[in-house]
């Protein structure tokens, strides 16, 4: 009796395996299928994904310049037309860069020797780097990401004047922000997208092998 149990206990337990073994192997049929549906669909989400990012991301960079242009401008044409240094910023404001969102400008000279500034770091008027200058000084407009100090970014726009250099920046505090918030959007839809699209690839793997379901 005890090895009768035992035979049955033993063919039980390979009937069993034969059944897991039948069902993997319908399973993998749709697994592949699925996987071969969905992989082209998350490279172009992916895809599309960075492309929106990093569109954006440099619409808002881009658009943090808007301000500093027209006042660097306006700046470089008044002391063009012979306008004092102290002329072309307002007067008794100063700008802590390290608290304010609000543009400052400086004034330069040829020899990249600060002439008028509003701005200032710490209590004092900020070394800005005078290679910036060499960049302007056949003509043009240089805009650039200016850090002079840990954690304080700002968006600079240089324009030369006849006798030196006009420097307008704003911090970009709220800009890096705004951009920090698409990213987080971007990829919260990219990893739900890509949920979306799986579970519909099962789906769609699944009822494309429904007669071999049923066969089995």
């Amino acid at each position: 009796m005890a090895q009768r149990a035992a035979a049955e206990r033993d063919a039980s337990r390979a009937l069993g395996i034969g059944h897991d073994t039948a069902r993997l192997a319908c399973v993998h049929p749709i697994v592949v299928r699925a996987m071969t549906l969905w992989v082209p669909i998350a490279v172009a989400v992916t895809g599309l994904s960075v492309v929106v990012y990093g569109a954006v991301q440099q619409d808002l960079r881009q658009g943090g310049n808007d301000p500093q242009i027209q006042m660097a401008e306006d700046a470089a044409a008044r002391l063009n037309a012979g306008a004092l240094s102290d002329g072309v910023i307002p007067q008794g404001e100063s700008i802590e860069l390290a608290d304010s969102l609000q543009p400052y400008v400086m004034v330069f000279d040829e020899s990249g020797r600060l002439l008028a500034s509003t701005a200032l770091l710490n209590g004092q008027a900020p070394s800005f780097p005078p290679s910036v200058f060499d960049q302007v000084r056949n003509g043009g407009q240089d805009r650039i990401t200016w850090q002079p100090a840990p954690g304080i970014r700002c968006a600079v726009v240089i324009q030369p004047w006849r006798g030196g250099f006009v420097v307008v920046g704003r911090s970009l505090r709220l800009v890096e922000e705004r951009v920090h918030g698409i990213f987080v959007l971007t990829g919260f839809v990219w990893l739900v997208t890509l949920g979306g699209t799986a579970l519909a690839a099962l789906v769609v793997g699944a009822v494309y092998d429904q007669p071999l379901l049923k066969l089995t």
